[in-house]
């Protein structure tokens, strides 16, 4: 039986994707108290560009090898409770960083939160996607809302925690990552008892016609895209704080009021992407939200204080929107294959997020923080590519 025609799948079960977007929001919180210490850590450990840059690739480097394993893994033998062990992974870390040492003790406390997020993403994605009813967008964009909502809270929150009071701080975030356990426990339950009851209904996913070698290309494609995203993004996240403390020399609480701005339009244009893509076509929101983005990344570099502010969330809002279209156009090119492709989207995300943040710190250090926003702005025009996907939508039955 297909996924349109079966009434467990027909209807779009809010109150679940609510759930998993505020466990979302709490993952990605969590994880974003990382970058968000970065100017602390950075002088109170005498560290360079290069090895803030490092950080974050172990980080990422940690979050997306594991991810396309445990996808694949759990499209076999999907596991409920798994989520709980992630965020577990993720408190370890944070009680490692708020008391770590030096250098090498935040790279083993930040690959403990790298671990568990490539547990709980591809998961979590499958749950909204089970959770849909068949508006995938917007599950999608209902459950990256809340990761990114999660990550423009998290800079708020060091800022008013954190930084006044020193790195010992970070303990408090436990807190929310014991919430988090205890929201992720009751999903769970949901989530196995769904499982049974699909799998006594033998419900099938829908099917396109394209042979193996479009299929092949479009996923190389999506891959360029998550790079230009992703790379670009990576720029903003690690080092918007330290190009506005340098050029603009503000004070590290006012910059992260800055980037709380650009990170809380990057949750703005996730909701939008996803409903949008729904209605109009994923194909053509990847297109506008990836070079839609490049006239205004091209002139932050040139703006003043007030202006760079207004593009950063501009850039925010546009680029932000393409995530939830990209996986959820990968998600319909390879049927049946929810958490291998979620997986391999978000770990490829994380990977290229950490390549990005250790390159650009090594450039950083060689040409200056200024010149790596000069160089970031031109790679939104890789999105012209786009034009070369297929219509999957069109193909379905």
């Amino acid at each position: 039986m297909s996924t349109a025609s079966h009434p467990l799948t027909s209807r779009t079960v809010y109150p679940v994707l609510f759930t998993i977007a505020f466990s979302h929001f709490i993952n990605d919180l969590l994880q974003s108290v990382i970058p968000s210490v970065y100017p602390m850590i950075k002088a109170a450990f005498n560290l360079s560009f290069t090895q803030i840059g490092l950080i974050t690739f172990m980080f990422q480097l940690m979050a997306s090898l594991l991810q396309p394993f445990i996808g694949i893994y759990t499209d076999r033998k999907p596991l409920p409770y798994s989520l709980v062990i992630g965020m577990s992974f993720t408190l370890g870390g944070l009680i490692f960083l708020s008391q770590a040492s030096g250098f090498y003790s935040i790279l083993a406390a930040v690959s403990f939160v790298g671990i568990g997020s490539s547990v709980f993403h591809p998961e979590s994605s499958r749950v909204a996607y089970l959770a849909s009813g068949g508006r995938r967008g917007l599950a999608q964009s209902i459950f990256q809302l809340g990761g990114n909502a999660g990550s423009a809270a998290g800079p708020l929150l060091v800022a008013l925690i954190v930084i006044p009071y020193g790195q010992g701080n970070i303990i408090w975030f436990i807190l929310i990552a014991l919430l988090g356990i205890i929201v992720l426990v009751k999903l769970g339950a949901w989530y196995k008892s769904h499982l049974v009851i699909r799998a006594a209904a033998n419900i099938t996913e829908p099917r396109h016609h394209l042979p193996r070698r479009k299929v092949i290309g479009a996923v190389v494609i999506l891959m360029c895209l998550i790079f230009s995203k992703f790379f670009y993004l990576s720029s903003m996240t690690s080092y918007f704080t330290f190009y506005l403390i340098e050029k603009f020399h503000l004070t590290i609480q006012q910059s992260q009021l800055y980037l709380f701005a650009f990170l809380a339009a990057v949750a703005a244009g996730t909701l939008m992407g996803g409903p949008l893509g729904d209605r109009f076509g994923r194909k053509y929101i990847i297109w506008f939200s990836i070079l839609g983005a490049a006239p205004f990344t091209l002139m932050l570099p040139h703006a003043n204080l007030l202006w760079t502010g207004v593009l950063a969330i501009i850039t925010g809002v546009i680029i932000a929107s393409a995530f939830s279209a990209i996986l959820v156009y990968a998600q319909e090119l390879i049927p049946g294959k929810v958490g291998m492709v979620s997986g391999l989207f978000f770990g490829f995300a994380f990977g290229m997020a950490g390549v990005g943040s250790a390159l650009l710190g090594r450039i950083a250090d060689h040409s200056g923080i200024v010149y790596v926003f000069h160089l970031c702005a031109f790679l939104p025009l890789m999105g012209i590519i786009t034009g070369l996907l297929p219509n999957v939508e069109q193909k379905k039955h």
